[in-house]
């Protein structure tokens, strides 16, 4: 077997990852599910640990060969349990959505009722959208929103549960920028003795850095993704919460055996390493400042951007995502996204609540600032982002779903120029010569 390194033994892929590494040093990552790995992450994430397979659980595996894999696994695992403090851990799932999976394999049957929040007002397609998924496919799923003002209407919620009396209630969102009650969801969930599932993939960093309220206390079973927030490689992890073991005391058992072997086979043993460097740089004092540093971002713009005439639903953001309403600008979320990419902002076109455009060109712009928060990005370079940003709109404005032109426009690329040269005084983490 070759020794030699990528760049010889494949040029064409080589010189595909160089220009993704241009295009991420020369913009700015925006889509407020995206994030930048550390060098550390990044080196735990391509190393020799991809060789081996090592299915089954620490102590308990299949195969011989996984004495120190079963001491990385434990590692993660042991530093997951501190940062949010919980007794019960799974670091095995591939991602949120086989994550979500296991949950509902460990805790319902076919049939059984699950209450979340729709995706148009912001819930995620693995909590249930009836056509398309295989949880609404497997499950009855029902759907609770929120108000003409974008806020979750906990009393709405109690009533959908009283009606339809759920097996599970889920809490947790891809695009709804407040903060989560979580005691309310709990109180909702003891009066009709439900499981209250806490996914938490997008706010994992801030409640890590002590930025968003915990679940943990509230919730039965807590889920996350590793990549967003929490800054670690793309993954799954699945936590139990006491209370959650005093509702089923097996309920750990339960879930260990529907990721694996109810839908897994072995565990990807380079993420979890990579997992478990992230968590390391979560428990420290500098992450917290980062968390901290989000939310202080996002409000800046969403400060700026109000103040330039934008619509942003719910009136603000609590957390680290902002999501716009493009209709007072008579263009389209799609291309409203598009636009911001040819001037070097990477954002992503999102249904708004109650949103009458179709899924394909919704009429919301989502963004957010975990990743430029990364790179070192603070108050000052936010409010040229919100002059950018709103330089943008202003250019495509009453362009409706119309994107002819737009790679074009030499405004848009004065713009990209311009964001190009902030980049280079923020550099990506984890961008080698090599």
């Amino acid at each position: 077997m070759t020794q030699l390194p990528l760049r010889k033994v494949d040029s064409a892929l080589y010189k595909l990852i160089k220009a993704e590494q241009k295009r991420q040093q020369q913009t700015l990552t925006m889509i407020p599910s995206e994030n930048h790995a550390s060098l550390a992450v990044l080196q735990a994430l391509g190393s020799i640990l991809t060789n081996k397979y090592t299915e089954g659980y620490p102590q308990k595996r299949y195969y011989q060969g996984n004495e120190y894999y079963d001491e990385i696994e434990l590692l993660a695992i042991e530093r997951a349990k501190e940062i949010f403090d919980v007794p019960h851990v799974n670091v095995q799932p591939y991602s949120g959505t086989p994550a979500n999976a296991a949950i509902y394999l460990a805790l319902l049957q076919p049939g059984d009722t699950i209450l979340s929040m729709s995706l148009p007002a912001g819930g995620h397609l693995s909590h249930g959208h009836p056509k398309i998924t295989m949880t609404g496919k497997f499950y009855n799923c029902v759907h609770y929103g929120v108000t003409k003002e974008g806020l979750i209407d906990y009393d709405e919620v109690l009533k959908l549960a009283k009606k339809h009396k759920p097996k599970l209630i889920i809490c947790g969102y891809s695009a709804y920028p407040r903060l989560v009650d979580f005691a309310k969801f709990a109180k909702i969930a003891r009066e009709v003795d439900a499981w209250l599932l806490a996914d938490i993939s997008h706010i994992a960093g801030l409640v890590a850095g002590r930025m968003h309220p915990s679940p943990v206390s509230h919730a039965h079973v807590v889920m996350t993704t590793t990549h967003k927030t929490l800054r670690g490689p793309r993954g799954g992890m699945i936590m139990v919460t006491r209370k959650g073991l005093r509702k089923d005391s097996k309920l750990a058992q339960k879930i260990d055996k529907a990721v694996f072997p109810g839908l897994q086979g072995g565990p990807h043993n380079n993420n979890i390493a990579a997992l478990a460097v992230a968590l390391k740089e979560a428990s420290k004092a500098s992450f917290k400042n980062y968390a901290r540093k989000i939310i202080q971002n996002a409000n800046v713009l969403a400060t700026g951007l109000q103040e330039r005439g934008w619509q942003l639903i719910s009136g603000g953001t609590d957390t680290h995502l902002l999501l716009a309403d493009m209709r007072p600008f008579e263009v389209n979320g799609k291309v409203a996204a598009e636009a911001m990419e040819v001037a070097g902002l990477v954002m992503n076109a999102n249904a708004i609540p109650y949103d009458p455009a179709p899924p394909y060109r919704p009429s919301g712009l989502r963004f957010g600032t975990p990743a430029i928060t990364t790179r070192g990005l603070g108050v000052q370079q936010m409010r040229q982002v919100v002059e950018w940003m709103d330089q943008v709109i202003q250019i495509i404005k009453g362009r409706g779903d119309d994107t002819q032109g737009l790679y074009q426009t030499k405004a848009l690329r004065d713009i990209a120029r311009q964001v190009a040269k902030l980049g280079q005084e923020f550099p990506v983490p984890g961008i080698t010569e090599e």
